[in-house]
């Protein structure tokens, strides 16, 4: 077996689609099929189903995916172990983040960490929290940006900081008098809340709960542009962090945000990764360049 049908096989196992696999891997689509075909030979069982319009992994094929994932996992950490012999900030570093921090917060911490790591070159994926999990856990990642709190073993965190949430309304909306809003104010109030799986709707939902608000059950946005856009036409009212309106995202028309009183609605944010890496003394020095945000970017 060589490494790049195990590679292929588990991305073809993730994707379902020779094709998607294929572009994943930077390669052609027979190139890609004829390396399957030859790990099935060498191990000589079927490891997948083929069809016009579906594959499958077969029963073996499912559970030989899932210990090549195991086995990919370690020869990253053999891979990160030798670079962490030398300068691990010399190279790549795979970082996740879920969509509703990612384009707020990159555009600041991003030069800083350019500035500091010139030779590191960082390769992001943004993904919902769920799948970021998955793909720090098989090794697809070596870092990630989560919003805790996060219920899995395994993983050091270093909390970098806590991002307020304001109300965004439309500015004809009857609370816009009010220069700071309470949660008692939004009691019996509808809110625009995102699909299911952003972490950002779970913590609306605690909100919602402690200020006796509910969510509008016609209407799930599937991105937080889709939110603001939504609440500018007069839609709803929303909840929405506040590094989210802040510069350089640009202004919306008809659109206008409060402050809460305090103690204010807020998510913490850390960096997470696998206890087990090789990485771990870089990522929390790493961290620092996430804890540098100037101060007024979270001041409502």
């Amino acid at each position: 077996m060589n490494l790049r049908a195990l590679q292929y096989f588990v991305k073809l196992a993730d994707l379902r689609h020779f094709s998607k696999a294929a572009d994943a891997c930077f390669v052609s689509q027979p190139t890609l099929s004829t390396q399957i075909r030859k790990l099935e030979d060498e191990l000589g069982v079927q490891l997948v189903e083929r069809s016009p319009r579906n594959i499958m992994l077969t029963p073996v094929g499912e559970e030989i995916a899932e210990r090549t994932r195991l086995v990919l996992s370690d020869i990253d950490q053999i891979k990160a172990v030798a670079r962490s012999a030398g300068d691990p900030a010399d190279g790549n570093l795979r970082l996740g983040l879920f969509p509703t921090v990612a384009p707020y917060l990159l555009p600041h911490v991003v030069p800083v960490i350019r500035k500091r790591y010139s030779n590191l070159s960082l390769q992001l994926a943004e993904e919902k929290t769920e799948d970021i999990l998955r793909m720090l856990h098989q090794g697809e990642l070596d870092a990630a940006l989560l919003a805790l709190p996060i219920s899995e073993d395994g993983l050091e965190v270093e909390i970098l900081f806590k991002e307020p949430f304001v109300l965004a309304i439309p500015a004809n909306h009857a609370l816009r008098e009010k220069s700071q809003i309470s949660l008692e104010d939004l009691n019996g109030s509808e809110l625009l809340l995102l699909d299911e799986g952003h972490c950002l709707r779970e913590h609306a939902l605690e909100v919602c709960a402690l200020a006796g608000a509910h969510e509008r059950v016609d209407f799930h946005a599937t991105s937080m542009e889709t939110l603001r856009q939504m609440v500018a036409a007069d839609v709803g009212i929303t909840l929405m962090p506040l590094l989210s309106v802040k510069p350089p995202i640009a202004k919306t028309g008809n659109l206008i945000f409060r402050p809460f009183t305090d103690p204010a609605p807020s998510r913490t944010i850390a960096l997470a990764w696998r206890s087990s890496s090789a990485l771990s003394t870089f990522l929390r020095e790493l961290s620092a360049c996430f804890k540098s945000l100037p101060e007024e970017l979270l001041k409502a």
